[in-house]
């Protein structure tokens, strides 16, 4: 640990160790508070943003982990103030937590900016929880550590050991095929998900908070703890003395998410096979911290990484508490030091060398081997073509080898409620080689970009045994969601992308081996088409929503909001 900071050093002084009537204000409201004078001036003040809430099963012990930040902050010397943020809860809350994402941003950047704290503990996990509190704290540009919410345990039923998630899909499309009834059903209720905790799959959760991990954002190994387990508690304490140490060192989020810290998480992502979400939301966190950061780049590591984490869906056997307990994110990033910048900061050690010198790797089939990988090459690939001139992603691991170069007939959704209500319409003739489109479900058109992306099936196909079938949208689906599902076309039908103009019968190709994602109508016809389309209805006239839609912008740079992404300064608050 450095030498402690003097007190009119800390950000915080301005607000409490200064002359006048404003000062003196502040003091006697934290009296008021019932904090002695001792127990926090000259000390930094440190804020733990908690997305605790009653709604948020991913979130749920929060509330107990803060009060184990708290107690680091206070062994360190500092004194930590909790607040309450936006909890977004990926169950509960629609039309999709997606569309609050940069609400949480904002809120978790302005009351860092607007408040007398001089570092932040963010504490998060479900899904968009991460890359919210994150794209923030980068904007107000403190001192930050961020304490991951853990995966829950392993569900059960009859003996088998269950993914949240990843089987619920899977039954679910069981239950539909007539496989099982609601006995069964009624009891996958009560085993799918058992803990607090996020889902223990390597969904889009545990793909962000092992993103944040390898950003160098976390103390070493946080992101794979499951939630319940007594480490996480001991987790929580240490980053609550991390950042007392990180803001007597003025190591501000700025000197940890460099260029080289997100080509690293790009190369995390990919090598642990995780969500498509990721790229997404990498690429608004990057924005965020002044790093330019596309989907080419994301398809150019994914052919130089192996995906090595056998953890469902993209891996066929295990879970994230196996993940930890076979050396966690240390034990995985062990494997792929060449593909790493190893001497950049985190927020533990001076170098990420430093932090993951001596980890192992303690189980093979977990954690693979670089000559015995899961696949020869990272997760998620990029496509291009006449369906996508801004690019699509696809989870190709998570698909079924024989539809990832496929041609077939379309059958066009303009709506995700029109798909629900007409999908096993006899009269629509879909068979296995069809393709079947979505459209108007992308960052404006869903709003919010749900994941409607893992589109049913027809009750009959499933009935013959058929579970996958290529599919297209401008949707998102769930990390733990599996298909032939292409997904974050860009720009989005809702605004006249191509996916727009796409009729029932259209022939589409994907090739994900050429990296191309093709719609057979020549270009006069397309023009043509193109004359004749309508924009939708705008789904807001007010409130939120409306400035969601005036400023959202589309898949392929990270629908941020374009205010908020586009570089600037934003002064500090005068205190006085």
């Amino acid at each position: 640990m450095t030498g402690r900071k003097r007190p009119e050093e800390l950000r915080s002084h301005q607000w409490y160790g200064t002359e006048g009537l404003r000062t003196f204000s502040h003091r006697a409201r934290t009296r008021q508070l019932g904090y002695l004078p001792e127990e926090h001036l000259g000390k930094p003040v440190i804020a733990i943003l908690n997305t605790w809430s009653d709604i948020n099963p991913c979130h749920v012990h929060l509330r107990d982990r803060a009060q184990a930040v708290k107690r680091g902050v206070w062994q360190a010397g500092g004194f930590p103030l909790e607040f309450p943020v936006s909890t977004l809860s990926e169950t509960f809350q629609k039309p999709t937590p997606m569309l609050y994402r940069n609400m949480l941003a904002m809120e978790t950047e302005e009351l860092l900016r607007s408040y007398p704290v001089d570092g932040a503990v963010l504490m998060g996990g479900c899904d968009k929880s991460t890359p919210a509190l994150l794209m923030g704290a980068a904007s107000a540009d403190l001192p930050a550590v961020f304490v991951p919410a853990g995966p829950m345990l392993p569900g059960h039923w009859r003996n088998e050991i269950l993914g949240s998630g990843t089987d619920m899909w899977k039954y679910w499309d069981d239950k539909r095929a007539g496989v099982i009834g609601d006995c069964e059903m009624q009891e996958l209720e009560s085993g799918l998900a058992r803990s607090p905790g996020h889902c223990m799959t390597m969904g889009t959760a545990s793909t962000l908070t092992a993103a944040a991990e390898a950003l160098g954002v976390t103390v070493p190994g946080a992101s794979s703890i499951p939630a319940v387990d007594s480490g996480h508690d001991r987790m929580a304490a240490r980053a609550g003395m991390t950042i007392v140490e990180l803001v007597d060192k003025d190591r501000k989020l700025s000197d940890i998410l460099t260029a080289e810290a997100f080509q690293d998480a790009v190369t995390t992502v990919l090598g642990l096979g995780g969500s498509t979400n990721a790229v997404i939301h990498l690429i608004a966190m990057a924005g965020r911290a002044g790093v330019r950061l596309t989907l080419d780049d994301f398809d150019r590591v994914a052919r130089t990484v192996p995906v090595l984490a056998n953890v469902r869906p993209g891996g066929q056997t295990y879970l994230m508490e196996d993940f930890h307990f076979a050396g966690g994110l240390p034990g995985f990033l062990s494997r792929i030091t060449d593909l790493l910048h190893l001497d950049r900061p985190t927020v533990s050690y001076d170098t990420l060398r430093e932090q993951i010198t001596g980890a192992q790797v303690h189980n093979d089939d977990v954690i693979r081997t670089r000559d015995n990988p899961v696949a020869p090459e990272g997760g998620v690939a990029v496509l291009r073509g006449n369906l996508c001139p801004d690019g699509a992603v696809i989870k190709h691991i998570a698909a079924e080898p024989h539809l990832l170069k496929h041609t077939g007939p379309a059958v066009v959704f303009d709506d995700y409620k029109t798909m629900q209500r007409t999908i096993n319409d006899p009269a629509l003739g879909i068979t296995p080689d069809h393709v079947l489109v979505l459209r108007n479900a992308g960052p404006k058109g869903g709003p919010g970009m749900p994941e409607y992306g893992m589109l049913p099936l027809p009750d009959h196909l499933l009935k013959q045994g058929v579970r996958d079938m290529v599919r297209i949208s401008d949707a998102r689906m769930s990390g733990t969601s599996y298909g032939t599902c292409v997904l974050h076309v860009a720009p989005e039908s809702y605004v006249g992308g191509p996916l727009a103009l796409v009729r029932t019968g259209d022939s589409i190709t994907l090739d994900v081996e050429a990296r191309a994602l093709h719609l057979h109508v020549d270009d006069e016809e397309l023009e043509r088409r193109r004359a004749q389309w309508t924009p939708p209805p705008v789904r807001y006239e007010r409130g939120y929503g409306a400035l969601y839609n005036e400023q959202i912008t589309q898949a392929d740079t990270g629908c941020d909001f374009e205010f908020l992404a586009r570089p600037g300064k934003v002064q500090d608050p005068y205190a006085g």
